[in-house]
């Protein structure tokens, strides 16, 4: 279902939003309230499910996006038919940053797991950070972290062995390096992350599941052993 919020409600903490990740994360926290007032398009809130797609690659660039709970996998296609998961998108995360420049969506973005988004258009965000310099600042930054986020992933989880990429995507899934539980999503997705077979993928979690490196509470729920993960992450 979806739910139409104002931005003006967003930014003034009503509807609910008051811990929105659209509000937490500073996106508009430069604007002022002045700034609210000439603005009445809604965003919008709704959820997904797992396997739904937020947009396709090609789709016009006409709304961005917050996402406030789940995850999402940000996938290309390759001339062969196969995917690449290149990047995932989680909470406070800002997606359709190409819209800034009114580019079509360069991936598929698909829920992973129960999702919920906002979505706000992509004109009004072009309008506020021409008339408001913090707005276009935050919008730079959140373009320069997503490149740094995405030559992250090529760097620790295309490179070397399979045992190791695995390691490496458990610890970026772990909210932190002390809270040890994480969700796992299906051994496909999992290859096409880490450019290792469904096959491969499946038989390292057995393997680390054997070795007591992860212990599964629920269906694909796993408390983490952080500091031999990490050892093997970074051999």
């Amino acid at each position: 279902m979806v739910k139409n919020v104002t931005l003006r409600e967003a930014w003034s903490g009503e509807a609910d939003c008051l811990n929105c990740p659209l509000r937490a994360t500073v996106l508009f926290a430069g604007l002022t309230e002045q700034d609210f007032a000439r603005i009445h398009d809604p965003i919008d809130q709704f959820q997904l499910r797992p396997g739904t797609p937020l947009y396709r690659t090609g789709d016009d660039g006409e709304f961005l996006f917050t996402v406030r709970s789940g995850a999402l996998k940000l996938v290309q296609y390759l001339p062969d038919g196969g995917q690449r998961i290149v990047r995932l998108a989680r909470t406070s995360d800002v997606l359709g940053l190409e819209a800034i420049i009114e580019s079509p969506y360069l991936h598929d973005a698909v829920a992973l797991q129960v999702t919920e988004v906002c979505r706000y258009p992509a004109r009004v965000v072009r309008a506020l950070g021409r008339e408001n310099p913090a707005l276009h600042n935050e919008l730079m930054s959140r373009w320069q972290r997503a490149l740094s986020q995405a030559d992250d992933w090529l760097t620790e989880l295309s490179t070397g062995s399979a045992r190791q990429r695995v390691a490496r995507l458990l610890l970026r899934l772990a909210p932190d390096r002390v809270t040890s539980e994480c969700e796992l999503f299906s051994r496909e997705d999992m290859g096409a992350m880490l450019g290792i077979t469904t096959e491969t993928a499946s038989r390292t979690i057995a393997e680390l599941k054997r070795q007591g490196l992860l212990v599964e509470t629920a269906p694909n729920r796993f408390l983490l052993d952080i500091p031999n993960l990490t050892r093997i992450a970074e051999a």
